[in-house]
């Protein structure tokens, strides 16, 4: 790999894997249009074979909280292997540089980062937290070009790539209209939409925000022929930890969870006084930790198979004429899904 650019913290794209990439034969981009894409089936049978499931992490964090926590639960699922984390939707140097010291903090400098599209570094809401740390001083990987970094990563894996993404998606449509031919080696699983069920439980439907902020983009996903999961709302919308559960995560001494409440306690004294949880005994709701969870079991949901339109206003509506799409609708026992997420992060039994 050839070594970096500006100031020595980004790593270029290797010459030999893009020209490999760019050298495929005629024939060979034929047979990758017609192969069937990896499903949950595919990658969940991962497991049983005694592997871990590949994964890519696409996350506009250092906007809400719940994607600081989705990153932790991530780290600390043992299903995963974690091949790249990647900063999306804007202001990417500010994001990739919480991903990366969040990954120091929990000795995964194993993990490389991307950085989307966005190159600004501007103030944030967990920038009194990240500090002056800078991408230079991450001992790992980073990638100035998170989309090429994406593309790479899912073609250099020998097993179906799972891409977990949590916020808007113009990283993911970028690198689709970049190279199709991803979406054959790779599943989608996110944290999108409003189905049935609208923000605080509502039975009025919502422009759930990682829609509404970029529908274009998601547009581009729903089209691309990969297999799709998401958690809309209806799910991922009542996820709060409250009492114990909540005590047993802000008191746990691991310093990835440390960082974590660290995080949270920065974040929420950066919110508008009115908006504030008050006081903070228990966490914001947890929107993203339920796409980490569908991307190694949907156990303890309720899935169907629901044919979605997103919008241009930004909602997902239900019209028949959609593409399908594997949303997780219904809670079969939602308490095991907290205690879980509470055991991945304080490592109890």
């Amino acid at each position: 790999m050839e070594k970096a650019t500006r100031r020595g913290f980004f790593v270029r794209a290797a010459v030999s894997a893009a020209a490999a990439h760019l050298g495929s034969t005629a024939a060979g981009a034929a047979a990758e249009s017609t192969k069937p894409g990896p499903t949950a089936r595919h990658t969940f049978g991962l497991l049983k074979q005694g592997k871990k499931i590949p994964v890519i992490f696409d996350t506009d964090i250092g906007n809400d909280i719940d994607d600081t926590w989705a990153l932790t639960f991530l780290i600390k699922s043992p299903e995963f292997d974690v091949k790249l984390v990647v900063s999306d939707s804007g202001n990417d140097i500010y994001r990739a540089r919480i991903l990366a010291k969040m990954l120091q903090v929990c000795g995964r400098t194993d993990v490389p980062v991307g950085v989307g599209l966005g190159k600004d570094d501007k103030p944030g809401r967990q920038s009194a937290w990240v500090g002056r740390y800078r991408l230079d001083d991450y001992p790992g990987t980073v990638y100035e070009d998170g989309i090429e970094a994406m593309i790479r990563t899912i073609h250099g894996c020998q097993d179906p790539v799972t891409v977990i993404a949590v916020g808007p998606v113009p990283n993911i449509a970028t690198a689709l209209k970049k190279d199709p031919s991803i979406a054959r080696r790779a599943r989608f699983v996110g944290m999108h939409g409003s189905v049935r069920r609208g923000y605080g439980n509502s039975p009025k439907i919502s422009a759930e925000y990682n829609v509404q902020a970029n529908p274009t983009a998601l547009q581009t996903v729903f089209a691309a022929p990969w297999d799709l999961t998401i958690t809309p709302l209806d799910t991922c919308g009542i996820i709060h930890l409250t009492g114990r559960k909540y005590q047993k995560v802000a008191r746990c001494p691991d310093p990835a969870v440390r960082a974590l409440i660290a995080n949270y306690l920065v974040w929420r004294q950066a919110m508008k006084p009115g908006k504030r949880l008050a006081p903070p005994d228990r966490s914001s709701t947890l929107f993203d930790t339920v796409a980490i969870y569908l991307g190694f079991s949907q156990a303890l949901v309720e899935m169907e198979d629901v044919p979605l339109r997103v919008t241009d206003d930004g909602y997902t509506v239900i019209d028949k004429q959609a593409r399908i799409v594997h949303c997780a609708m219904r809670w079969k026992d939602l308490g095991a899904f907290e205690d879980l997420l509470v055991q991945r992060l304080t490592g109890a039994v």
